[in-house]
This record gives C-alpha cells, sequence and structure tokens, in this order.
C-alpha cells in the first residue's frame, strides 16, 4: 500500500471544523435511535467497496448503547469537536465477540494483523512543523489528495484480545496514529468496564518524540468510535456507552 493510501486509511479521519467546545453528544437519544450528532465515515475512496462496520442503537444490561459489528469491514463514528481536552475521557465498553474467524490472526503491531474490535480516538491539532519530515511530506501528500484536512496527531484506546494490556506504539502504517491498548489477552467477556484517561498526559507519552517537554498538548479536533477488520476478514461484536468528557476522575 502507498504511503499515503495508508496514512489516509490509518487517520480515519474526513474534514476539519472549528466547533465550540461543548459536551459530546450522548451515542443514543430518548427515543433510542442512534444520534446523527455522530457521524458515519468508512475507508477512503481508494476502497470504497469494503463492508462498513455496522453501528447500531441498543440496550444490553438494561445500559442504553451502541452496538459496533464487524464482518471483514471497517467504519468509524465520528464527532467533531474543537477545543482543549478536559481532564479525563470517560467510557464503558463491553466485547461480547473478539475478532475471530478470520484468514488471518489478529495483531496490532502488524500490518496484516491491524484490526481492533473496538477502540475510541482522540485526534489532534499538532503543528506539523514538530513532524519528522519524511512524515510531514507523506501528510501533505494524503491531505492533498484526500482534500481533507487530516490529523497531524491521533490517539486510540483499542481493545486488544492478542497482546497484554498496556501494550503501546505507533499504528503499522504510519506513527501519525499511536494506540494504548486498554484491555488485552485474558479481559472479560461480555462484561461492562469502566475506562478514564488523562488524554493530554497519554499524548504527551506517546508523542514524546515530537513534544518538547513541559509543552501542553495541542488542542483537540475530534472524537471517534471505530471498529475494523478489513485486514484478518475476521468478526467481532461489542458495545460502548456514556463517551464523555469529565474534569475530575472517577
Amino acid at each position: 500500500m502507498a504511503p499515503a493510501r495508508a496514512l489516509l486509511a490509518a487517520l480515519l479521519a474526513t474534514g476539519l471544523n472549528a466547533w465550540a467546545q461543548t459536551p459530546l453528544p450522548a451515542f443514543v437519544q430518548t427515543d433510542g435511535t442512534l444520534n446523527p450528532a455522530w457521524r458515519f465515515v468508512g475507508f477512503p475512496k481508494a476502497k470504497a467497496d469494503l463492508p462498513p462496520t455496522r453501528f447500531e442503537a441498543g440496550r444490553v444490561d438494561s445500559v442504553a448503547a451502541v452496538q459496533v459489528a464487524t464482518a471483514s469491514s471497517y467504519g468509524t463514528l465520528v464527532h467533531d469537536w474543537a477545543g482543549t481536552a478536559p481532564a479525563r475521557l470517560q467510557w464503558r465498553w463491553r466485547l461480547d465477540t473478539p475478532l475471530s474467524g478470520g484468514q488471518s490472526a489478529p495483531d496490532i503491531l502488524t500490518k496484516a494483523g491491524d484490526d481492533a474490535a473496538l477502540k475510541v480516538c482522540v485526534m489532534f491539532d499538532h503543528a506539523l512543523d514538530r513532524v519528522p519530515f519524511v512524515e510531514r511530506t507523506v501528510l501533505r501528500i494524503a491531505r492533498s489528495v484526500s482534500g481533507e484536512a487530516l490529523p497531524a496527531a491521533t490517539v486510540c484506546y483499542v481493545w486488544d484480545s492478542t497482546h497484554t494490556a498496556l501494550t503501546q506504539g505507533p499504528n503499522p502504517y504510519t506513527k501519525r496514529v499511536r494506540f494504548i491498548s486498554l484491555q488485552g489477552r485474558g479481559a472479560p467477556l461480555a462484561r461492562w468496564i469502566n475506562e478514564s484517561r488523562d488524554v493530554a498526559q497519554d499524548f504527551a507519552t506517546l508523542f514524546a518524540d515530537e513534544l518538547p517537554a513541559g509543552t501542553p498538548a495541542p488542542p483537540v479536533t475530534r472524537v471517534l468510535l471505530g471498529a475494523d477488520s478489513d485486514n484478518t476478514a475476521s468478526t467481532s461484536s461489542g458495545w460502548v456507552a456514556d463517551l464523555r468528557w469529565s474534569d475530575r476522575a472517577p
């Protein structure tokens, strides 16, 4: 895969909008339908025929949530949100069926296995002059090809059933996306798990090579929920609920 096309896929992005700083909208509306404030974004046009990951509003264990199901598919729910990240990003999720039944084993550290049954990502307006020259050039090409203001830095929190929890590193396709696996091998299935992350600190940790010590994390531009199983041709199913910013730890 050409570098620019790989970057387009890994960034999971569409256009940049300077939205006012507001709370994140609920996934599920009071009438039980999926909130249109979260828009679906699929694979770049190069693979427009790729099946979309399915996002459906529902309830499980009396919790209103969005069900996320993959079948050799790719997709994200994106909300544009501009501003400095509050103290914590919090949510709860549960994985009912991990990635399985595919043509190859999932392995988030490799291109062939780079799939995730559940992920929550935050995109940042990272300064281009802090991006290494080669990557900066690839990013500019990708922006030109796509016509979109693709983010220069994205932090993803993933549920990964292959490696141990807290495995972290760059996406195998591009260092513009870096991840932390909050749930890893042996994590309980079909059970709600609460998460709370200091997003600014996680950015400083994952992008330490591009952020001088003591420099604040750049502004947030988007928050997204996603899942994909296109590389391994596998299937998975899980749920996410109550994604929100908080000014204090739980």
